[in-house]
């Protein structure tokens, strides 16, 4: 499973409010909002996220966890 807990910490991290990331970085709502469910996203939007918020790991931003059985 994919989650996006890393990018929460990472936007903590920062110092940057969804607000602004929207409004001051162009972030796409949608996009916001299918993280926010937890839904996949593509890897071109991963990087272009990865690019906005300079971060130099993609582990800053999305982590895998195997599911439990």
């Amino acid at each position: 499973m994919i989650t996006y807990e890393p990018f929460w910490q990472t936007l903590k991290d920062k110092n940057i409010s969804q607000y602004q990331l929207i409004h001051h970085y162009g972030f796409s709502t949608g996009t916001l909002d299918a993280i926010r469910k937890g839904k996949t996203l593509n890897l071109g939007t991963v990087e272009s996220i990865c690019k906005m918020l300079q971060v130099k790991s993609i582990s800053e931003v999305v982590e895998y966890v195997p599911e439990q059985e």
